[in-house]
């Protein structure tokens, strides 16, 4: 990990803001214990291609005014200022996995948040390639990068992003404001895939990413306080594959790699979660599957609170 300079270091001290830290050790919540997190769903549609009704996939979760970011479908940035949270408030990025409607933007954040009024260090988190492909995001646009510095008075980009690539599961980063762990899960053909756990000085927040059902979700999202789970609605997968060129293979990557409305109500109450908020919708483009038939169909297998996510939904 690049370490800060010290003019840096003393800023982000001065500001409030406490440095990554990737060791275990005790939390202190406990001073802090009237902090309240924020999680906003920004974008809740599933697959690559861009819906009329839904964003693709992005969260946030905010504890005292730092941001961190859940995946950066197309379009993260603007959903981010519809949210109204602040593009200079960004501190730590996390991709699930490498599938396109999930990463599609990670650099096109950096960029377009370093042009509003970022300028301190982004800790981003998730499977390789990651490292490499800070690099060549970078190198694409260096030609507006270097313009921007020189013509704006802008502090270099490639320093502030500090990329870490996870091949396992385990607490990931830790600091003064949560706890991240991240769990392994199965969404094949792509490996690794990752669930993550934000355990904030109020409440857990789980993000199950893209999976089929998995003993270790379960493990993860044990008696949190919230997940925040993909689903698929397999009555309307036909209409859906219709459309699709490729539709033997689709049908056969959907029933294969993520999860049914029957599933993720199990997997809730297996994992014995309060609020189960669904996101990530297959088929993510379909007026018909109002929320009530997304509710109804998950409704039997969960007893808890059901939440149906929407884009800018806050929680």
């Amino acid at each position: 990990m690049r370490a800060f300079d010290p003019n840096r270091r003393q800023w982000l001290r001065a500001a409030g803001f406490g440095l990554a830290a990737t060791a275990v050790g005790a939390l202190p919540f406990a001073a802090r214990a009237a902090a309240r997190s924020r999680l906003i769903l920004l974008g809740t549609a599933g697959g690559p291609t861009p819906k009329p009704d839904r964003a693709a996939p992005a969260s946030a979760v905010v504890v005292d005014g730092v941001i961190y970011v859940v995946d950066c479908g197309n379009g993260v940035a603007r959903q981010m200022v519809q949210a109204k949270l602040d593009l200079g408030a960004i501190r730590h990025v996390f991709l699930t996995h490498q599938h396109s409607d999930h990463d599609a933007d990670y650099g096109n954040l950096l960029w377009l948040a370093w042009a509003a009024r970022l300028h301190t260090r982004v800790d981003t988190w998730g499977p390789p390639p990651l490292a490499a492909m800070t690099r060549d995001f970078l190198r694409m646009n260096d030609v507006d990068i270097q313009i921007r510095i020189k013509d704006e008075g802008r502090p270099p980009l490639a320093p502030l992003i500090v990329p870490h690539e996870l091949n396992k599961g385990g607490v990931v980063l830790q600091d003064e404001h949560v706890k991240v762990t991240a769990a392994l899960v199965a969404h094949p053909p792509v490996v690794p895939a990752f669930a993550y756990r934000f355990d904030c000085p109020d409440r857990s927040i789980v993000f199950s990413g893209d999976t089929r059902p998995t003993p270790a979700l379960i493990e993860l999202a044990r008696n949190a306080d919230v997940l925040v789970h993909e689903v698929m609605y397999q009555p309307a997968l036909e209409k859906l594959i219709a459309s699709e060129p490729n539709a033997a293979r689709l049908r056969e990557h959907l029933l294969a790699s993520h999860t049914t409305t029957e599933q993720v109500g199990r997997v809730a109450t297996e994992a014995g979660v309060k609020t189960l908020v669904l996101n990530h919708f297959v088929p993510g483009g379909d007026a018909s599957l109002t929320d009530e038939v997304w509710r109804d169909a998950v409704a039997p297998h969960f007893k808890g609170r059901l939440v149906v996510g929407r884009d800018l939904m806050e929680l």
